[in-house]
């Protein structure tokens, strides 16, 4: 079976690799996941909603699952196609454009992506990615990282 860059399976079939659809808790915004890291993700959102910036308001540019290639890298799966990354607010942080964040909310954004294990596109070395946000442990982490945040139940 095909991976991600990050090591999960990956598939053009949802259904293959375990695609759930979930809600993200104080918004009308549900996101496709695998179901491994889906409440780690979806968490990671409500939170980022509340504490960071709104993520349903205007154009609907919330993303989760979607089989493809890491942009400009036609050689490496993304993580996109394992379902275990998110894009939050994706029209207003742009591919490509630094510091699309106050300066007083990248400490925070931090914060939160270490909480849920994830790693933020905006700390990437050669393009940042601001609206981007990955698992960034293993399968046995994330299953032990959501029974630690109370997550088990799922959305």
């Amino acid at each position: 079976m095909e991976t991600s860059y990050n090591g999960y399976p990956a598939s053009k079939d949802p259904a293959e690799i375990g695609i759930k659809s979930y809600s993200v808790d104080g918004t009308a915004r549900r996101l496709r996941c695998a179901e491994s890291v889906g409440p780690l993700l979806a968490a990671f959102a409500a939170e980022f909603h509340k504490l960071i910036e709104p993520i349903d308001e205007g154009t609907f540019d919330d993303w989760a699952y979607a089989y493809r290639m890491v942009r400009g890298d036609p050689t490496r799966l993304s993580c996109h196609s394992s379902g275990t990354a998110i894009d939050l607010n994706a029209t207003k942080h742009p591919l490509g454009k630094y510091d699309t964040f106050a300066a007083e909310k990248v400490p925070m954004i931090r914060a939160l992506a270490k909480k849920y294990g994830l790693k933020w596109g905006g700390d990437f070395k050669t393009r940042p990615d601001d609206m981007h946000f990955e698992i960034s442990i293993g399968p046995a982490k994330a299953a032990e990282l959501i029974t630690k945040l109370g997550l088990e139940k799922g959305q």
